[in-house]
């Protein structure tokens, strides 16, 4: 039987989902039609009324794209992989209801877009570490997660997340608008569930209304332009020099 790569429960109407890809949980296809599957359910479960996402594995949340398995791919089927993982990253923003990511450990390039497409992010204290280094591996911040990140965290801390690539303790990463708390590791998973269950407490239907009007224009944004950013990404992900910064990152796996 095959491993399940998220695992899934749900209690009182509290979805919760944990990455289960080892202890990286590094995002392969499978993972990414996995997740998608879950997120579209939620969407038309009525007894579901708010999710929690995060990871099996306390070291890792997530640490980004499974470059091992995605170097290899001819560029049609690595257009299909990253055209479903933009398209899962914007369903889980999208989702019409609370959504709390739980982040236990280092949360990481395209695990670190998981965490910005949630409502909150709750963050354990410690050695971990948030951010988007996408830039030292010769390509760009995947388009939906970087208006979805100048949204939430302003233009100039944006250009310093984006640009220079660099990874943030906890703290750091809460200065920067990256995470919205950070608790002692025992507690992150509790407090999310709760917070989860307070906001599902509110009228859904004008929860829903406000979380349109917070993300509609972005979202709006995103999908005038995706299809054309997705190949400016795709270019960059084949160039010759982006191919040998990709060969020294696969050592990380």
């Amino acid at each position: 039987m095959a491993q399940e790569l998220v695992l899934a429960e749900r209690v009182d109407g509290i979805a919760t989902l944990r990455l289960n890809n080892g202890v990286t949980n590094a995002i392969c296809r499978e993972l990414v039609d996995e997740l998608a599957v879950h997120i579209g359910r939620l969407g038309s479960e009525p007894e579901t009324r708010g999710l929690v996402l995060t990871s099996a594995s306390g070291k890792f949340f997530c640490i980004g794209l499974d470059i091992p398995s995605l170097f290899d791919l001819p560029r049609e089927e690595f257009t299909s992989f990253y055209k479903a993982y933009n398209r899962l990253c914007l369903d889980l923003y999208a989702l019409p209801m609370p959504t709390v990511c739980a982040i236990p450990g280092h949360a990481i390039a395209g695990g670190c877009i998981l965490t910005l497409c949630c409502d909150y992010r709750i963050i354990a204290e410690g050695k971990k570490l948030v951010g988007l280094n996408e830039v030292k591996l010769g390509v760009p911040v995947p388009y939906p997660a970087d208006r979805i990140l100048r949204d939430m965290v302003g233009s100039l801390n944006a250009r310093e997340i984006a640009g220079t690539g660099e990874f943030y303790g906890p703290a750091e990463a809460f200065d920067l608008g990256l995470v919205d708390m950070v608790l002692p590791p025992d507690e992150v998973l509790d407090f999310a569930k709760d917070k989860t269950r307070q906001l599902a407490g509110m009228d859904r239907s004008a929860f829903g209304i406000i979380k349109h009007n917070r993300i509609g224009p972005v979202l709006d944004q995103i999908n005038a332009n995706l299809e054309s950013r997705e190949e400016v990404f795709i270019d960059r992900w084949y160039a010759p020099e982006t191919r040998e910064k990709l060969k020294e990152a696969m050592q990380s796996f």
